[in-house]
């Protein structure tokens, strides 16, 4: 068996394993079954593409998505790993097969459609395996938060192959989808390697809409690279995209109902620019196998802190600073508790719970790392230096007496009106409709006056996320069950009132600072040397260098060959193709 270490200097151009890499390659190359909970951005493909070059036979990795197995496939085969996929939309696929026989193959991705298909459990009899790797594992679990029945099914596949070692690999996963994860697979207590689940590269700000598209036109001009925008609907998705394209960045739709070869063209169009930004809704992005994603920005709730997680974790996966924009109202609350109604009951109390928990992060006013990372049984430090609450903490008040004054207008005009007018018979503001309604006679007309007119608003936004307000089937405002501690004086509402935020406009200066050499000369001809690569060979850009090491090749400015080698992400199939060319590019700029 070949040294791990050698394999990862040599393939990889590593010169170590990072964080429980280590652990996890040296439990599969025992032939013990494992799963590793590991944050998007710690190498997990690393853990089973190592072992898979170490050992005799093929490593099969079950994939649930065929754009995610492609781009792994590409990123495989850079390297010089003998990969292959096996799906529907293959035109090779008898080739492979008889690759695989023949055991020519180091990794062969599936679905778990196929995986799970007795035709292609013989067909995994006729040669010798070196593992089971199976990706995106919280998939298998129903309490996960993107459930696939056909994980369920791979049990039977496992236990054909016992023998075979298993990694199951995940970034998302709580306590109990973890236990789920290990007795759904077969692996036991002893198996779980859990590395963490921060990402203190990406910085999280969460804000109320008040705007959604210039909220995020603000984002565009800060952030110059690759983005991902998840809105909640195909409308919202088309709408937005139109808007944002307005700006001259190249802006393109993601969503199901686009024609699956404009979705495909898209999403290969994203994949390979360096600065395009994608309208999607959530279906987009697990397929996504792109390191230099440098925002991810939601235009409304997601359906969880899981979701919210595995979402965020699209950026910066590189390593590099990336930023993490959510943008809420109240009404999405609302809307998710009317699904949450429309789900069967046993569903419904976890469905409840994973809302309080979105409901904490987005109101707190201390630490958002700290909320997400104790939501996955993490401990964490009370500031992370790296969210918005930490970078510029908010002030926060009580509320309770706007709050019970919005209540008593609520009841007393009858729970059949909107936020809006509420808000004007507080205020006192004569109109046709409060004369004719007889509102202008009540108690709490013109109750609410200079500066706690201002809370009006949020004050609103908070009690329908607190469950004290409801809409209404024709968009007036009820009460929910929390309203009534609420009017007795029983419990408090805590109002976070977020600093007044800068509008900055100049393009290019990204949140957090980028690390990128931006203007530097060196930098931006490698860069260009990169893309005119990969354009000729069909490759994204990422694949050939990461901008790691094209920063480390603009300030060290190696001049040999074995110099060059010694970078780290320079491995020596990379070397060997591209290594006299970027010398080329450094010795003309010296």
């Amino acid at each position: 068996m070949t040294d791990p270490l050698d394999i990862l200097h040599t393939t990889f151009g590593f010169s170590d394993f990072r964080g429980v890499q280590r652990q996890v390659v040296d439990r599969v190359l025992g032939g013990q079954n494992t799963l590793a909970v590991m944050p998007t951005g710690a190498g997990k493909s690393l853990c089973y593409q190592v072992p898979s070059l170490a050992l005799d036979g093929t490593c099969v990795v079950v994939s649930p998505l065929i754009a995610l197995m492609h781009d792994q496939l590409r990123a495989a085969e850079a390297v010089g790993i003998r990969a292959a996929t096996l799906t529907s939309v293959d035109e090779n696929r008898e080739e492979t097969i008889q690759r695989f026989r023949a055991g020519q193959l180091d990794l062969l991705y599936v679905a778990p459609e196929r995986a799970s298909g007795e035709s292609f459990r013989n067909l995994l009899g006729q040669t010798r395996l070196s593992l089971f790797a199976i990706d995106e594992a919280h998939c298998v679990s129903e309490w996960g938060h993107d459930f696939r029945p056909d994980y369920r099914l791979l049990r039977p596949l496992l236990d054909r192959f016992g023998d075979v070692p298993r990694l199951a690999l995940t970034a998302t996963a709580d306590a109990h989808t973890r236990a789920d994860i290990l007795e759904q697979l077969g692996i036991p207590q002893e198996g779980l390697i859990v590395a963490g689940f921060d990402r203190p590269n990406i910085r999280y700000t969460i804000a109320p809409r008040e705007n959604t598209t210039r909220q995020i036109l603000d984002l565009l001009a800060e952030q110059p690279g690759p983005g991902i925008v998840y809105a909640q609907t195909r409308a919202g998705v088309e709408k937005l995209a139109e808007k944002l394209a307005e700006t001259g960045r190249p802006v393109l739709p993601y969503h199901a109902g686009l024609d699956p070869a404009v979705r495909r063209r898209n999403q290969a169009a994203f994949v390979a620019s360096e600065e395009m930004v994608v309208v999607a809704t959530v279906a987009f992005g697990m397929g996504i196998d792109k390191p230099d994603v440098r925002f991810v920005a939601h235009a409304g709730l997601p359906k969880s802190i899981e979701a919210y997680y595995q979402e965020t974790g699209r950026a910066g996966r590189d390593g590099d600073p990336a930023v993490a924009h959510l943008f809420w109202g109240a009404d999405d609350f609302a809307r998710a508790r009317q699904r949450i109604g429309e789900v069967e009951p046993g569903r419904q109390a976890g469905e409840r719970a994973r809302l309080t928990a979105l409901g904490a992060l987005v109101e707190t006013a201390g630490c958002r790392r700290r909320i997400l990372l104790r939501h996955f049984g993490e401990d964490a430090p009370e500031t992370c230096g790296n969210c918005d609450n930490c970078l510029s903490p908010p002030a926060a008040i009580d509320a309770s007496v706007t709050a019970q004054k919005f209540l008593s207008a609520v009841f007393r005009t009858g729970m059949m009106f909107g936020v809006g007018y509420i808000e004007s018979v507080l205020l006192g503001q004569s109109s046709e409709r409060s004369l004719m309604n007889g509102h202008e006679q009540l108690s709490v007309f013109g109750i609410v006056d200079g500066e706690e007119a201002a809370l009006l608003k949020p004050v609103a936004r908070a009690l329908l996320l607190r469950d004290a307000l409801r809409t209404n089937a024709h968009g007036g405002l009820e009460f929910g069950p929390e309203a009534k501690a609420l009017l007795k004086g029983q419990a408090e509402l805590k109002l976070v009132l977020p600093p007044k935020r800068e509008r900055r406009a100049k393009r290019g200066r990204a949140v957090g600072g980028g690390v990128n050499p931006i203007g530097n000369p060196l930098f931006e001809a490698l860069r260009a040397k990169r893309r005119e690569i990969a354009m000729e060979a069909g490759l994204p850009p990422y694949v050939i260098f990461h901008d790691s090491v094209l920063r480390d090749m603009a300030m060290l400015r190696p001049g040999t060959l074995n110099a060059l080698g010694q970078l780290s992400g320079v491995g020596a199939r990379k070397l060997e193709a591209y290594g006299d060319t970027f010398l080329q590019v450094i010795r003309e700029a010296a």
